[in-house]
């Protein structure tokens, strides 16, 4: 460009207004004939870097012009917000530890049987909120839950153990999973608990069971097994006549499931993908105590722990009369469902009658406890009050 063009254009450029003048008829921005790409390039922004590129011309006073222009674009106003992150896939396992303070092996010589369980001893002042897992899973089946109780409630201790059958717990009649005895199992740790942690007394307690484990802790209140400690009861996702109409389905569910897995990880991955377990979080805690590596050198060699088809005999037992014994058990009673169709008649008039608190989470799966950890430990605080 000659001086005589350059000095003629900044006469004319001297006397325009500092900013165009909108039309008067032009549409307003959401109507506006350019996308969000060709608004950018249109101002010369560069949307991906952030930047507006350098001019073309190189001579002093146009990268001058150019280097004053780029003051008055604001790139944080053009900017296009990250995408959200993508959430984590591994399906590494996650350690107990960061749940519960520590894990017991409770002796009971008279039965020469040894529970485990994992526990966070409450303070002098607190509860205890002792914990019963469904058929096939384990006492880590509640660790999420533990944690944001403990958010909630900073004063209260979780007691969660493995059942017989289950997880590290042994007992001299595994196989036994009869209601009356899981009921006297729960009884018994409760108070094996007390001696080991040097207790003067049970602590107040608040009991929660999920599926199996709300038919065990619904008769543990109503035999009054515990006396007046038990302040109030929580069952999970678990009603009478919807649970034994499932029981006829049982046996083609297990049928669907693998039979191992090829690693841990493979295991994890499984339950989540499944929507078994909705949270994947939670299945990288809970899921490594459903498996144990029975086959070393087979291509699957990681199967389940406790057979679900060997306990059939015990199913039907596990369920006659919890409706009942869950409205007629002593202490405070909620009753959280992942729907309302599971609700059979009597519990229907129970709820209409106020005679237990009813929460219903439709937007997670039979694990309750496990996909919406802080909604569940939020009711169940609510029994100690």
């Amino acid at each position: 460009m000659s001086d005589f063009q350059r000095s003629f254009l900044k006469a004319k450029l001297a006397n325009l207004p500092l900013e165009p003048p909108m039309p008067r008829n032009a549409p307003p921005p959401h109507l506006s004939m350019f996308d969000e790409a060709e608004e950018d390039a249109a101002l010369g922004y560069d949307a991906f870097r952030g930047e507006v590129p350098s001019s073309p011309i190189n001579d002093d006073s146009s990268s001058a012009s150019s280097a004053s222009s780029t003051s008055t674009i604001r790139p944080g106003l053009f900017t296009r917000p990250e995408l959200p992150k993508r959430k984590s896939t591994t399906f590494e396992p996650l350690a107990w530890s960061s749940y519960f303070s520590q894990k017991l092996y409770l002796h009971s010589p008279s039965t020469d049987c040894t529970y485990h369980a994992y526990i966070t001893p409450p303070l002098p002042s607190g509860p205890l909120f002792v914990t019963h897992h469904g058929a096939g899973s384990s006492g880590l089946s509640f660790a999420l839950l533990a944690s944001s109780i403990r958010s909630l409630l900073p004063s209260a201790g979780i007691l969660s153990f493995d059942a017989r059958g289950h997880g590290e717990t042994k007992t001299t009649k595994d196989e036994d999973l009869s209601l009356s005895t899981l009921s006297g199992d729960l009884v018994s740790i409760v108070n094996l608990c007390r001696v080991r942690c040097g207790w003067d007394k049970i602590p107040d307690l608040i009991l929660v069971g999920h599926s199996l484990g709300g038919a065990v802790v619904a008769e543990v209140a109503k035999s009054f097994a515990l006396g007046e400690r038990v302040l109030g009861y929580a069952v999970l996702d678990v009603v009478e006549g919807s649970a034994i109409d499932a029981l006829q389905s049982m046996q083609t569910y297990l049928s669907t499931r693998p039979l191992g897995f090829s690693s841990m990880a493979q295991g994890i991955e499984w339950h989540t993908r499944s929507r078994t377990i909705r949270n994947q979080t939670s299945a990288r805690i809970s899921v490594p105590a459903l498996l144990i590596e029975a086959e070393p050198a087979s291509p699957k060699p990681w199967r389940w722990r406790t057979d679900l088809g060997a306990t059939q005999p015990f199913w039907e037992g596990w369920f006659v009369g919890l409706s009942k014994k869950f409205l007629e058990a002593r202490g405070g009673k909620l009753l959280v469902l992942a729907g309302t169709d599971r609700l059979d008649r009597e519990l229907m008039i129970g709820q209409m009658q106020g005679k237990y608190q009813l929460l219903v989470l439709p937007e997670v799966g039979h694990f309750v406890h496990e996909d919406a950890p802080e909604k569940c430990a939020s009711a169940v605080s609510l029994l100690y009050s």
